[in-house]
């Protein structure tokens, strides 16, 4: 089980409950989940892609610089992406760190649209870790 996530492993919920609720009520979930797990609610987006950066990365929980912080959410967005065939995982370097090869040239989308694209992403990313969203 991931690092991170594995103190969320022992929940289960009826996937067809689930597959019925709405992508917002879908969020609404995942980020009530976060908050009771982590004792903190994601502010925005860029948390919940440096929390999928820290879990994609591996080394536990640590302090980071800024530039590292971004490269977390890089890798967050790599790691997502990478399921719709954009990015592709072409390896770690010595210090462990994943690097992505983009293979598929990102859709043009306004900004809402970049962030819904991401949300359900970051709720197929979950749910394929096994927690529910």
């Amino acid at each position: 089980m991931p690092l991170i996530f594995s103190l969320m492993s022992s929940c289960e919920k009826d996937m067809q409950e689930l597959a019925s609720k709405s992508p917002d009520e879908r969020w609404e979930e995942l980020m009530n989940f976060i908050e009771n797990h982590f004792g903190k609610r994601p502010e925005n987006l860029k948390a919940v892609l440096f929390l999928i950066g820290v879990q994609e990365l591996g080394q536990g929980v640590k302090v980071f610089t800024k530039e590292q912080k971004q490269d977390l959410m890089h890798i967050a967005i790599c790691r997502l992406l990478s399921s719709s065939g954009v990015y592709e995982l072409e390896g770690h370097d010595e210090d462990g760190w994943p690097h992505w090869k983009l293979v598929q040239n990102v859709p043009h989308l306004d900004i809402l649209s970049q962030e819904e694209l991401l949300k359900s992403h970051i709720l197929e990313y979950f749910a394929e870790q096994g927690i529910p969203e």
